[in-house]
């Protein structure tokens, strides 16, 4: 009996690694699920490596917060000269918290106009330049830590704060992650090519709807897996929004040098419409 349990668990292992976007026998998270991809060649492959770029904007600065595990975190926090509840958490791919990430969060802060934005560091200041890097980061975050990361996001913003949530790749699957946490703070959830949550007892939790873009030639996200979300989130009783492009992975990652100019501009119009209309919706 101990022989078989073992084999089972291994083939458990390997199911997720080869094939991260089906189900599997193993009862990991959503994120975790796609943390498992930087086990795929083929996937670090298809990022390319960000182009070197400094932010000097005066917009904006890096901020601290206590998180309920005890430890410390930090953000790119960018305010209005007024006092607003509205609030926009921005969660980085794969690289992290990086400087193209923090010039993408003006833009949004910029097009909102009336929204506080809140970089999240959930790779606790570590920075990638090269695959290798970012694979090993993105492979060494513990689910519990970046919960506890957003949790402690969540209260530092306060109890009258309106959350709206926007992330690509590796933020994508955290911005709805996030705006699952945030309960009835939650405004809105973009996600560019993430993992969805596949649990559809935790969709039914949602308080808020989900702009879902999708990109066409995703080896990984692919257009099957985001049907099955549709599916999920109808039977939840939720409201999802797929933007489709016909684009690869990363197509509109602000640090891919190799980024689809036509696509990612409309994804990022479709973004903000979005968002502004959750927010105006919510009040705050």
């Amino acid at each position: 009996m101990k022989t078989i349990l073992i084999v089972l668990s291994f083939a458990c292992v390997v199911t997720t690694t080869l094939n991260a976007q089906k189900h599997t026998c193993c009862s990991i998270t959503a994120t975790q699920e796609f943390s498992s991809l930087t086990a795929d060649a083929s996937f670090n492959a298809s990022h390319a490596e960000p182009l070197p770029y400094v932010f000097n904007d005066a917009v904006g600065q890096m901020v601290g917060f206590k998180t309920p595990d005890g430890r410390k975190s930090q953000a790119f926090q960018i305010l209005t000269p007024y006092k607003t509840n509205k609030w926009l958490f921005v969660f980085h791919e794969w690289w992290g918290l990086n400087d193209h990430i923090k010039k993408e969060a003006v833009k949004y802060f910029e097009s909102l106009k009336d929204v506080n934005v809140l970089v999240i560091d959930l790779y606790d200041g570590n920075l990638a330049t090269t695959r290798e890097d970012a694979a090993k980061f993105m492979g060494a975050v513990e689910d519990a830590r970046a919960r506890s990361i957003i949790q402690g996001a969540i209260s530092y913003v306060g109890k009258q704060a309106t959350i709206g949530t926007v992330g690509w790749c590796f933020g994508g699957g955290w911005s709805l992650q996030a705006t699952l946490m945030a309960g009835k703070q939650a405004a809105g959830a973009v996600m560019y090519y993430g993992m969805p949550e596949k649990d559809v007892e935790k969709l039914k939790t949602l308080q808020a709807e989900v702009l879902f873009v999708l990109a066409q030639k995703d080896e990984w996200i692919t257009p099957e897996l985001v049907v099955q979300f549709e599916a999920d989130m109808k039977t939840a009783g939720k409201v999802l929004t797929v933007k489709s492009y016909d684009a690869v992975h990363a197509f509109a990652n602000p640090s891919n040098p190799n980024f689809d100019v036509t696509a990612a501009t409309d994804a990022y119009s479709q973004s903000i419409k979005f968002l502004a209309k959750q927010f105006f919706q919510k009040g705050g």
